[in-house]
């Protein structure tokens, strides 16, 4: 049960981040009320998963999922270019993500 919780709080993180983005700096009500609902949410979520995982990783793993979700959608939805620079480094988000998972005693 803890992978689901941290599975899902880092998809949380990603709702968080595009509605920071749509927030237009805490000036439209909306979008602000859902980024501060999604990082609450998120962070419920994380403390549940670390009932079941080890700290680091599971940290580690939260991040990388917001990280690579948010490229990944503003690649996709929003127009923000891509680069094969870029798409290395999500490959070494994910890689290291991986390996943190692999090494979990």
């Amino acid at each position: 049960m803890g992978w689901v919780y941290l599975i899902a709080a880092g998809l949380i993180e990603v709702v968080m981040a595009l509605s920071l983005k749509q927030s237009d700096g805490w000036t439209r009500p909306g979008p602000s009320a859902l980024a501060i609902g999604a990082a609450a949410a998120s962070i419920f979520a994380l403390t549940k998963a670390l009932g079941h995982l080890p700290l680091g990783p599971a940290y580690a793993i939260w991040t990388g999922i917001g990280s690579v979700g948010v490229v990944l959608v503003g690649v996709l939805w929003l127009g923000e270019s891509v680069s094969a620079v870029r798409l290395l480094c999500i490959a070494l988000i994910v890689a290291g993500t991986v390996g943190l998972r692999a090494v979990e005693p």
